[in-house]
């Protein structure tokens, strides 16, 4: 028997981005620039080699999200529980807008989302750090 998918990922996007801020790249440099918000990547590690990082971004796999921003996890990250805005970003700005939305959905705020993402911000000339490959055990 197959599967019967009664929301695609169009659906839940749209839902997303309708209680989510999405933010330029030039209000995203603006609002790090300033010391208010945390610029979270949550792109696979792979990405990041593949393609750098913006530098002072704060690396959270997407799968580790709702892990790392709860309090009562054993996994909470100190970071995400700081008094600034959080905005996450991805390659393009669909796992952003998401992870946003859960974020938000969980409690936080305020939190958005890079419109466009990695690709917008080195397209508009953001910096771009290197990322050395992790060792493999």
């Amino acid at each position: 028997m197959t599967q019967t998918i009664t929301r695609g990922i169009k659906s839940l996007l749209e839902d997303a981005n309708k209680e989510i801020e999405t933010m330029s790249v030039a209000d995203v440099k603006a609002a790090v620039e300033r010391g208010d918000a945390v610029l979270v990547d949550i792109r696979d590690p792979r990405e990041l080699e593949r393609e750098g990082r913006i530098p002072g971004s704060f690396f959270c796999p997407r799968g580790m999200l709702e892990f790392w921003i709860d309090p009562a996890s054993p996994y909470a990250k100190p970071i995400f529980q700081e008094n600034k805005k959080f905005i996450f970003h991805c390659a393009s700005g669909w796992r952003s807008a998401l992870a946003a939305k859960t974020a938000q959905d969980m409690g936080m705020k305020p939190v958005a989302h890079l419109g466009g993402g990695f690709k917008a911000w080195r397209d508009e000339g953001g910096a771009v750090e290197t990322v050395e490959p992790q060792a493999k055990a």
